[in-house]
């Protein structure tokens, strides 16, 4: 609901948006929180100063709950960039929205490293990593809660990022709040290092860069495309190997938009082979030969795995890095090309 709230900043009265109305039902959780501005946060935006005041959440979601209204100031609601002079009582009520009940299940990982701060996993193909319409369980996320129950406590079961369904390879989760800030916020500033390997359908002259703002196609809703409102995506690939009809690419990403390397590759003209969505009709190598078209006819993916993640550890602050060779689908396609051409 509205209500008017008096502002003690220069232009008097201030509308909030309306505050977030707790669910009935029980199922949303509230925090509310207090807490007095120190003075040597004078100078400093308010985002910036909740974010030292109430370490628990990322900058991200208290932005979107001062937007929201569910901030006050002294009893009025100040924007995100509106400066702090020391000494503000602030109220804070952090609603976490009911989610897609997750119950956990026993699905087996491939837990490449483990500590009390977070977990690397080779993610397969076909595994969705949280649920969603139309995948309700047997997710990443069911796997997750299963491992570890504590993961309850964290948003998405310590999720910070995400594979499509049918791409396979490393993902990292986080296992603690100060984690989940510390990955988050390094994925946020670029410095997590993503590699992928792909196998793109046409002949490659070279590698590049591809900066082309990714966001929802403008009929396909289902689908991203390459529009001039999307979001920034910056994609780097060069390449390993060249094939009669297709090549062997070896992808960073620089950001991580939904779909990015899928709607870049196939923006270039070079779709991943097997991309359901992006690919579009199968071409096959003049004179392929039978293995090899099996091979293409069998491929049902997307061919593209995560190779290659490197981060800073959260609590030590140490350089890690990982690297996973391909699945078995992805190695048996990349032999038949090679075979195909003499490589």
């Amino acid at each position: 609901m509205d209500r008017e709230y008096t502002s003690n900043r220069p232009g008097g009265a201030g509308r909030c948006p309306g505050m977030h109305e707790p669910s009935q039902s029980g199922r949303a959780r509230v925090a509310r929180l207090r807490a007095e501005v120190p003075q040597e946060h004078a100078g400093m935006r308010l985002d910036q100063s909740l974010a030292a005041l109430f370490p628990d959440f990322s900058r991200s979601r208290l932005q979107q709950w001062i937007k929201a209204g569910q901030v006050r100031v002294d009893g009025a609601c100040w924007r995100t960039r509106d400066k702090v002079a020391g000494g503000e009582q602030v109220a804070l009520e952090a609603v976490f929205d009911a989610q897609v009940a997750c119950m956990p299940e026993a699905i087996p990982l491939d837990i490449v490293y483990r500590d009390a701060s977070l977990l690397v996993i080779d993610k397969p193909a076909g595994l969705v990593v949280h649920p969603a319409a139309g995948h309700p369980a047997g997710t990443l996320q069911n796997a997750l809660l299963h491992l570890d129950p504590k993961a309850a406590e964290l948003p998405r079961a310590g999720i910070v990022h995400r594979l499509d369904k049918e791409t396979s390879g490393l993902m990292v989760v986080a296992r603690t709040q100060a984690a989940h800030r510390s990955l988050v916020a390094q994925i946020q500033a670029r410095t997590v290092k993503r590699e992928y390997l792909a196998v793109a359908t046409g002949v490659m002259t070279a590698g590049g860069c591809v900066d082309a703002p990714v966001g929802r196609h403008p009929v396909s809703r289902k689908r991203m495309a390459v529009v001039p409102n999307g979001k920034p995506a910056v994609t780097h690939y060069r390449v390993l190997e060249r094939y009669r009809g297709h090549t062997l690419l070896r992808v960073r990403l620089e950001t991580g938009r939904t779909h990015q390397i899928r709607v870049h590759m196939a923006h270039l003209r070079y779709p991943l082979a097997g991309d359901p969505v992006y690919g579009g009709r199968l071409r096959l190598p003049a004179g392929a030969s039978p293995a090899l078209v099996e091979s293409l006819r069998g491929f049902k993916r997307q061919a593209l795995h995560a190779a290659a993640l490197a981060l800073t550890h959260p609590q030590s602050g140490e350089d890690m890095a990982w690297s996973v060779p391909p699945p078995a689908d992805l190695t048996a396609l990349i032999d038949a090309l090679r075979e195909d051409a003499g490589v």
